[in-house]
């Protein structure tokens, strides 16, 4: 019997083809330590969903291998991993497909044998989290597709699984609802949750992930500390992604502090000298 998974993932030298003869990944390795808050950036084609269906079992590696703790996913099936790690898509629409929210988020958690209490709970706390417990006895598809992408959040949150991937989150949202994605983030991180994003919302990852990945072409640029990797203009531009507006703004004003936050911000610049700031050294 196997130790209970503890969300950590490993991709070991994985290359992927797709049928087409287009080859979106190339020899990556990556692991993600159980309760890492992780954010995978880079452009369009750059291979980060393709990563990220590999980390769920949806693909599975041409060359390589992927692991969910001690699971080789070859060796498991979609189900099985989906007990592990759940998967919130970019795209609702392939994702949703009962006749009302509240069955859709109930799906995961009865499929995973939780008790009908514990499902009822798990369906009303996922709502809740997403802000759609009114929308609980809707179609889907009566809800305009910013709800919908927050409804296969919900029904992802509802799996309570150790290991969460989230794609493109906050894609088509208003601004409370991507602070309450964020605070959806920081309350799986402070439960010790593995949580994976592919984003291009800069300023969104700078403010939740501790560690940023960035892709092009297949191969991984950079990986490491956000701080560190969001300050590398350089490695941005080759995935054509832009530093956030914080680091922007910072480095326009002549600070030498890469603040990610807006409380970073204000703290660094309220410390700078007078000199810096153009006042009167005397």
């Amino acid at each position: 019997m196997s130790a209970p998974y503890d969300g950590s993932l490993a991709v070991e030298g994985v290359t992927f083809t797709y049928p087409t003869g287009v080859t979106a990944l190339r020899d990556v390795s990556l692991s993600f330590a159980p309760g890492e808050a992780v954010a995978i950036i880079g452009e369009n084609g750059a291979g980060k969903t393709t990563l990220a269906r590999h980390l769920n079992g949806l693909l599975r590696p041409t060359q390589g291998r992927v692991l969910v703790g001690d699971w080789d996913t070859r060796q498991r099936t979609v189900a099985q991993i989906a007990a592990r790690v759940g998967y919130a898509f970019q795209n609702p629409d392939d994702q949703l497909f009962e006749r009302t929210a509240r069955a859709e988020v109930a799906f995961g958690p009865k499929n995973l044998g939780f008790t009908p209490q514990a499902v009822e709970d798990a369906v009303r706390s996922a709502l809740a989290l997403v802000g759609l417990e009114a929308a609980a006895d809707k179609h889907p598809y009566d809800l305009p597709l910013s709800q919908r992408r927050l409804l296969a959040l919900a029904a992802t949150l509802a799996m309570q699984t150790p290991a969460v991937i989230l794609d493109e989150p906050t894609t088509g949202q208003d601004a409370p609802s991507i602070e309450r994605i964020g605070r959806i983030v920081e309350d799986l991180k402070a439960q010790g949750r593995t949580v994976i994003a592919i984003t291009h919302d800069i300023d969104f990852c700078a403010e939740h992930f501790a560690r940023v990945i960035v892709m092009a072409g297949g191969v991984v640029l950079a990986d490491g500390p956000a701080a560190v990797v969001l300050s590398r203009a350089d490695v941005l531009a080759q995935a054509e992604v832009e530093p956030p507006q914080l680091l922007r703004l910072a480095a326009a004003l002549g600070m030498d502090s890469a603040p990610l936050t807006v409380e970073a911000f204000v703290s660094d610049l309220a410390t700078r000298s007078p000199n810096s700031q153009g006042g009167d050294p005397r």
